[in-house]
Protein backbone atom coordinates (compact mmCIF):
# COMPACT_ATOMS: atom_id res chain seq x y z
CA UNK A 1 0.00 0.00 0.00
CA UNK A 2 1.36 3.41 -1.03
CA UNK A 3 0.47 6.12 1.50
CA UNK A 4 -0.08 9.52 -0.11
CA UNK A 5 -0.25 13.07 1.24
CA UNK A 6 -2.04 15.56 -1.03
CA UNK A 7 -0.97 19.22 -0.77
CA UNK A 8 -3.06 21.86 -2.56
CA UNK A 9 -4.72 25.06 -1.37
CA UNK A 10 -7.98 24.26 -3.20
CA UNK A 11 -10.29 21.89 -1.35
CA UNK A 12 -12.02 20.84 -4.55
CA UNK A 13 -8.69 19.76 -6.04
CA UNK A 14 -7.77 17.75 -2.93
CA UNK A 15 -11.17 16.06 -2.90
CA UNK A 16 -10.94 15.32 -6.60
CA UNK A 17 -7.51 13.76 -6.21
CA UNK A 18 -8.64 11.70 -3.23
CA UNK A 19 -11.55 10.26 -5.24
CA UNK A 20 -9.48 9.68 -8.37
CA UNK A 21 -6.65 7.93 -6.53
CA UNK A 22 -9.11 5.77 -4.59
CA UNK A 23 -9.73 3.80 -7.80
CA UNK A 24 -6.26 2.28 -7.47
CA UNK A 25 -6.30 -0.19 -4.58
CA UNK A 26 -2.54 0.18 -4.07
CA UNK A 27 -3.03 3.84 -3.06
CA UNK A 28 -4.27 5.28 0.21
CA UNK A 29 -4.54 9.03 0.77
CA UNK A 30 -3.56 9.34 4.42
CA UNK A 31 -3.66 13.13 4.71
CA UNK A 32 -4.24 16.51 3.11
CA UNK A 33 -2.63 19.92 3.53
CA UNK A 34 -3.56 23.32 2.15
CA UNK A 35 -0.35 25.24 2.86
CA UNK A 36 3.40 24.93 3.04
CA UNK A 37 3.32 24.98 6.85
CA UNK A 38 0.65 22.27 7.02
CA UNK A 39 2.48 20.15 4.47
CA UNK A 40 5.74 20.10 6.40
CA UNK A 41 3.89 19.29 9.63
CA UNK A 42 1.93 16.47 7.96
CA UNK A 43 5.04 14.98 6.37
CA UNK A 44 6.76 14.91 9.74
CA UNK A 45 3.71 13.40 11.45
CA UNK A 46 2.37 10.96 8.85
CA UNK A 47 5.62 9.90 7.18
CA UNK A 48 3.88 9.29 3.83
CA UNK A 49 5.44 7.31 0.99
CA UNK A 50 4.41 9.94 -1.56
CA UNK A 51 3.68 13.67 -1.42
CA UNK A 52 1.68 15.16 -4.29
CA UNK A 53 2.21 18.91 -4.02
CA UNK A 54 1.14 22.01 -5.94
CA UNK A 55 3.76 24.70 -6.61
CA UNK A 56 1.60 27.65 -5.61
CA UNK A 57 0.64 27.66 -1.92
CA UNK A 58 -0.73 30.56 0.16
CA UNK A 59 2.26 30.74 2.51
CA UNK A 60 5.09 29.82 0.19
CA UNK A 61 6.19 27.60 -2.64
CA UNK A 62 5.60 23.88 -3.14
CA UNK A 63 9.19 23.63 -4.35
CA UNK A 64 10.22 24.58 -0.80
CA UNK A 65 8.18 21.65 0.50
CA UNK A 66 9.94 19.34 -1.96
CA UNK A 67 13.36 20.66 -0.96
CA UNK A 68 12.60 20.30 2.78
CA UNK A 69 11.24 16.77 2.35
CA UNK A 70 14.16 15.65 0.20
CA UNK A 71 16.64 17.04 2.72
CA UNK A 72 15.06 14.84 5.39
CA UNK A 73 14.50 11.71 3.30
CA UNK A 74 15.92 10.07 0.20
CA UNK A 75 13.14 7.47 0.20
CA UNK A 76 10.05 9.68 0.01
CA UNK A 77 8.45 10.16 -3.40
CA UNK A 78 7.74 13.79 -4.31
CA UNK A 79 5.41 14.54 -7.21
CA UNK A 80 4.77 18.14 -8.23
CA UNK A 81 1.25 18.62 -9.64
CA UNK A 82 0.64 22.09 -11.04
CA UNK A 83 -0.91 24.20 -13.78
CA UNK A 84 2.53 25.54 -14.71
CA UNK A 85 4.48 24.02 -17.59
CA UNK A 86 7.29 26.60 -17.55
CA UNK A 87 10.69 24.94 -18.08
CA UNK A 88 12.11 27.06 -15.24
CA UNK A 89 9.59 25.51 -12.83
CA UNK A 90 10.29 21.99 -14.06
CA UNK A 91 14.02 22.55 -13.63
CA UNK A 92 13.50 24.03 -10.15
CA UNK A 93 11.42 21.01 -9.13
CA UNK A 94 14.06 18.61 -10.43
CA UNK A 95 16.91 20.43 -8.67
CA UNK A 96 14.92 20.54 -5.41
CA UNK A 97 14.70 16.76 -5.43
CA UNK A 98 11.28 16.04 -6.94
CA UNK A 99 10.60 12.57 -8.29
CA UNK A 100 8.10 13.71 -10.89
CA UNK A 101 6.33 16.69 -12.45
CA UNK A 102 2.75 16.48 -13.75
CA UNK A 103 0.44 19.16 -15.12
CA UNK A 104 -3.08 19.40 -13.68
CA UNK A 105 -4.45 19.26 -17.22
CA UNK A 106 -2.90 15.81 -17.73
CA UNK A 107 -5.05 12.65 -17.56
CA UNK A 108 -5.20 10.94 -14.16
CA UNK A 109 -3.30 8.00 -15.66
CA UNK A 110 -0.23 10.24 -15.99
CA UNK A 111 -0.39 11.16 -12.31
CA UNK A 112 -0.87 7.51 -11.32
CA UNK A 113 2.17 6.60 -13.41
CA UNK A 114 4.22 9.39 -11.81
CA UNK A 115 3.23 8.27 -8.31
CA UNK A 116 4.20 4.67 -9.00
CA UNK A 117 7.48 5.80 -10.53
CA UNK A 118 8.17 7.99 -7.49
CA UNK A 119 7.42 5.12 -5.11
CA UNK A 120 9.80 2.83 -6.97
CA UNK A 121 12.55 5.34 -7.84
CA UNK A 122 12.15 8.46 -5.66
CA UNK A 123 15.47 9.97 -6.72
CA UNK A 124 14.94 9.53 -10.47
CA UNK A 125 13.17 12.57 -11.91
CA UNK A 126 10.44 11.93 -14.47
CA UNK A 127 8.19 14.22 -16.48
CA UNK A 128 6.31 14.13 -19.78
CA UNK A 129 7.70 17.64 -20.27
CA UNK A 130 11.28 16.36 -20.59
CA UNK A 131 11.53 17.74 -24.13
CA UNK A 132 10.69 21.25 -22.91
CA UNK A 133 13.29 20.95 -20.18
CA UNK A 134 15.86 19.68 -22.68
CA UNK A 135 15.17 22.56 -25.05
CA UNK A 136 15.29 25.09 -22.22
CA UNK A 137 18.58 23.74 -20.91
CA UNK A 138 20.24 23.66 -24.30
CA UNK A 139 19.17 27.22 -25.05
CA UNK A 140 20.26 28.43 -21.64
CA UNK A 141 23.76 27.10 -22.16
CA UNK A 142 24.06 28.02 -25.81
CA UNK A 143 24.70 24.51 -27.13
CA UNK A 144 24.14 24.03 -30.84
CA UNK A 145 22.20 21.15 -32.34
CA UNK A 146 25.39 19.35 -33.38
CA UNK A 147 26.95 19.88 -29.95
CA UNK A 148 23.84 18.33 -28.38
CA UNK A 149 24.23 15.31 -30.66
CA UNK A 150 27.82 14.88 -29.51
CA UNK A 151 26.82 15.41 -25.88
CA UNK A 152 24.21 12.64 -26.11
CA UNK A 153 26.92 10.18 -27.20
CA UNK A 154 29.48 11.07 -24.52
CA UNK A 155 28.01 8.77 -21.82
CA UNK A 156 28.45 5.77 -24.16
CA UNK A 157 32.21 5.87 -23.65
CA UNK A 158 32.91 6.05 -27.36
CA UNK A 159 36.22 7.57 -28.41
CA UNK A 160 36.46 10.76 -30.46
CA UNK A 161 37.05 8.65 -33.58
CA UNK A 162 34.02 6.43 -32.85
CA UNK A 163 31.80 9.48 -32.25
CA UNK A 164 33.05 10.93 -35.54
CA UNK A 165 32.15 7.72 -37.36
CA UNK A 166 28.70 7.65 -35.73
CA UNK A 167 27.92 11.21 -36.81
CA UNK A 168 29.80 11.01 -40.13
CA UNK A 169 32.15 13.80 -39.09
CA UNK A 170 35.90 14.25 -39.02
CA UNK A 171 37.85 13.62 -35.82
CA UNK A 172 38.97 17.25 -35.64
CA UNK A 173 35.39 18.47 -36.00
CA UNK A 174 34.24 16.28 -33.11
CA UNK A 175 37.16 17.51 -31.00
CA UNK A 176 36.05 21.08 -31.69
CA UNK A 177 32.48 20.26 -30.62
CA UNK A 178 33.65 18.52 -27.45
CA UNK A 179 35.85 21.49 -26.56
CA UNK A 180 32.87 23.80 -27.09
CA UNK A 181 30.69 21.62 -24.86
CA UNK A 182 33.30 21.72 -22.08
CA UNK A 183 33.61 25.48 -22.41
CA UNK A 184 29.88 26.18 -22.37
CA UNK A 185 29.25 23.84 -19.44
CA UNK A 186 32.31 25.20 -17.60
CA UNK A 187 33.92 21.77 -17.14
CA UNK A 188 37.31 20.27 -17.91
CA UNK A 189 36.59 16.65 -18.86
CA UNK A 190 34.02 14.15 -20.13
CA UNK A 191 32.84 12.88 -16.74
CA UNK A 192 32.27 16.41 -15.47
CA UNK A 193 30.43 17.31 -18.70
CA UNK A 194 28.11 14.31 -18.36
CA UNK A 195 27.39 15.09 -14.70
CA UNK A 196 26.75 18.77 -15.40
CA UNK A 197 24.52 17.94 -18.39
CA UNK A 198 22.45 15.60 -16.23
CA UNK A 199 22.19 18.25 -13.53
CA UNK A 200 20.79 20.70 -16.09
CA UNK A 201 18.43 18.11 -17.57
CA UNK A 202 20.32 17.89 -20.88
CA UNK A 203 20.88 14.16 -20.39
CA UNK A 204 18.65 11.56 -18.79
Amino acid sequence: MIHILVVDDHEIVREGLRRALAHDTTFKVVGEASSRHEAIAQIATLNPDIVVVDIHLPDGNGIDVVRWARTHSRKIGLVVLTVSHMPEQIKAAMQAGASGYVEKSAPIAELVSAIKHAAHSPLAFSTHRARDLFDYGSQAHGLTGRELEVLEILPSGKTIHQIAETLFLGDSTVKTHVAAIYRKLCVANRVAAINKAREFGLLQ
